[in-house]
Order: structure tokens, then sequence, then C-alpha cells
């Protein structure tokens, strides 16, 4: 995808969030050669804060680096934000996935399928109502395991994270 379309994709979903009734900005930092790994968009609406990876496809799988999806996990967890992965294929609206919810493929690169984003994402407007389910905190300690298995915390770091 250019930079272009993806600098339009982004602004679309902080316009769809926007209409949502949540505060958003895009990070103007994402993406960029920049030395912190910043989210492409924040949102939240008092009570439910997002940290947004924003990838958009005109059909091909999406794929995500293992160092994206980390940095996202650990920027999310920083900042009192819950990661989510947000996808759009060509034709079809925006879904979203918790890290732990995408396929890791055997090189720790992270990929959807649409027919995965269409049967499996969660829509925008879930986004408001899916919070007080208690699944955030399952995924929170797979993300802390899997972050101590991949060498990115150690096993000091990720027993202080789990306190």
């Amino acid at each position: 995808m250019s930079n272009a379309k993806g600098d339009r994709r982004e602004r679309e979903l902080v316009n769809r969030l926007d209409e949502a009734g949540f505060a958003v900005m895009r990070a103007p930092a994402s993406g960029s050669a920049t030395e912190r790994e910043l989210p492409d968009v924040l949102a939240g609406d008092g009570g439910s804060f997002y940290a947004i990876e924003a990838k958009s496809s005109s059909g091909d799988p999406i794929y995500l680096t293992g160092e994206e999806v980390e940095a996202l996990v650990y920027f999310g967890r920083n900042f009192g934000a819950k990661p989510k992965i947000g996808v759009r294929f060509d034709r079809e609206d925006w879904y979203f996935f918790h890290p732990a919810d995408v396929h890791q493929t055997d090189g720790g690169n992270y990929r959807v399928k649409v027919e995965t984003a269409l049967e499996e994402g969660e829509p925008l407007d879930e986004l408001r109502e899916a919070d007080d389910e208690g699944e955030e905190s399952d995924h929170d300690i797979r993300d802390v395991l899997r972050a101590v298995e991949q060498g990115v915390l150690s096993t000091d770091e990720a027993a202080s994270i789990l306190e």
C-alpha cells in the first residue's frame, strides 16, 4: 500500500472513530523515522482507550512484522490503552483484532486475510461494547508471556507487570 493511500485510510479511520463518539487523534510520527514506536491512532471515550495500528489492503492478506505488534502492545501497556490491530480491505469496513487473536506466521510476523476479518474481526461499532467482558486480562497475560518467549521482556520485568 502506498503511503498516500495509507495516510488516507488512517484519516478515514480517525473520522469514523470520531463519528462513533471517540476522542481520537492520529499519531503524526507513526510509520516515519522516529526512535519511538507509536501506534497510528489513539482513541478513547472516557471508559475505553485504544492504541490502534491501522493497515489496509486492496485484497491481499495484510502482514505486520513481529516488531510492529510488539511495539503496539508495549505502547498500549505503558499508555493504559488496549492494543488493537485495525484492518480494512477495499469495499469492506474496518475490523479490529487484539494482537493475540491474529494469526502468527512461522517467521514471527502476523497475518490477517480478508475472510478472517469478515468472520472474526470486531466491527467498529462493537469497540464501545466489548470492554467489560474480562477478555482483555487474558490477553494481557498472554502478551506478557509471548514477550518473555520472544526475549522482549525479562522474567523479572514480566513478573512485575503481572503483579
